[in-house]
């Protein structure tokens, strides 16, 4: 186990109105955030930038994973003017892109599902030019459910595998590896013009092969986008950190990632996987359609291949 933190996950923070300004707006509206909630070290640079996850469905979890420090317990009634106050906030923060992602609600029929659709509905009705990403639980893999979703048409879609699947007992105990691999499939089966996403961490006691072979997985269910973060411990109670990983590893999954056909990866200690997530935009409108082929090549695509080659 490792306790010392390296030089490079030193975050330097600088005072900035705006954080000020995201906090009251949040407050104003009474909504939650994933950065608040999970204690995200990136929250004063996107806050700094007006940009902020926007967590639905209340701020407790039905879930016991041993790396998250949201809630944990019976949750909340879910609040029905949400999605209108969550459409609201983004105007006021005049956002292009936003990111909204949620508890685990195990305890609702369809997961959240139809929340999901209704904040995605109302976003996109008061703010026509903004692209919205979900980043969804599993729903228990109820097709319907993720159908729910797709039908809202968000731009990007999201699950997060979060590790290697022989973590998952002590990492996410009530979740299941080839089921968070089937959302991903189900979404590209119901609508195959969606962008699908997903996001790990590293650092706690996988194998550089474990996590090339859910790089490989997850394009295997055609993945277009992948996150690499390193885990933090939110506390000693939380599953401990094994390892910092070397930047350079990052570089190497990164260099991976793309060999087998990625449209973007981010691969960074500090990378969170919503974090930055407005910089996709910048392969996107290199596409002659926002869900279809590219038309040009920029700086970021392999003219040959049409491969994201950095980020």
């Amino acid at each position: 186990m490792q306790t010392q933190k390296p030089d490079w996950l030193r975050i330097r923070i600088k005072a900035n109105q705006n954080v000020e300004e995201v906090i009251k707006l949040l407050e104003d509206f009474s909504l939650h955030t994933v950065c608040q909630e999970a204690q995200c070290p990136n929250i004063f640079e996107c806050f700094s930038k007006k940009t902020a996850t926007f967590l639905i469905l209340g701020d407790v979890c039905t879930r016991n994973c041993t790396f998250c420090d949201v809630k944990k317990g019976k949750p909340q009634e879910v609040d029905k003017n949400e999605p209108q106050k969550v459409a609201e906030a983004v105007k006021a923060l005049n956002l292009r892109y936003v990111v909204v992602t949620s508890v685990t609600r195990d305890d609702l029929e369809d997961g959240g599902a139809e929340h999901f659709a209704n904040v995605i509905e109302k976003i996109k009705e008061l703010n026509p030019q903004t692209k919205v990403e979900v980043l969804i639980p599993d729903f228990n893999g109820d097709e319907k459910a993720i159908y729910k979703v797709v039908r809202a048409r968000p731009d990007v879609l999201s699950h997060n595998v979060e590790t290697v699947p022989r973590l998952y007992p002590t990492v996410r105990p009530k979740a299941d590896y080839e089921r968070s691999l089937g959302v991903l499939k189900m979404a590209k089966k119901i609508d195959d013009r969606i962008y699908t996403k997903s996001g790990l961490m590293v650092g706690l006691g996988e194998t550089k092969e474990e996590v090339k072979e859910v790089l490989k997985n997850l394009r295997s269910v055609e993945c277009d986008f992948v996150t690499i973060g390193q885990y933090l411990s939110p506390s000693k109670q939380h599953h401990p950190v094994v390892e910092y990983i070397h930047p350079d590893i990052f570089k190497e999954y990164r260099e991976y990632a793309i060999s087998i056909g990625f449209r973007y990866v981010m691969s960074n200690p500090l990378v969170r996987s919503s974090y930055l997530a407005e910089e996709a935009t910048k392969v996107f409108e290199s596409f002659k359609n926002f869900n279809n082929t590219a038309e040009k090549s920029t700086n970021n695509i392999d003219k040959k291949t049409n491969k994201v080659i950095s980020f």
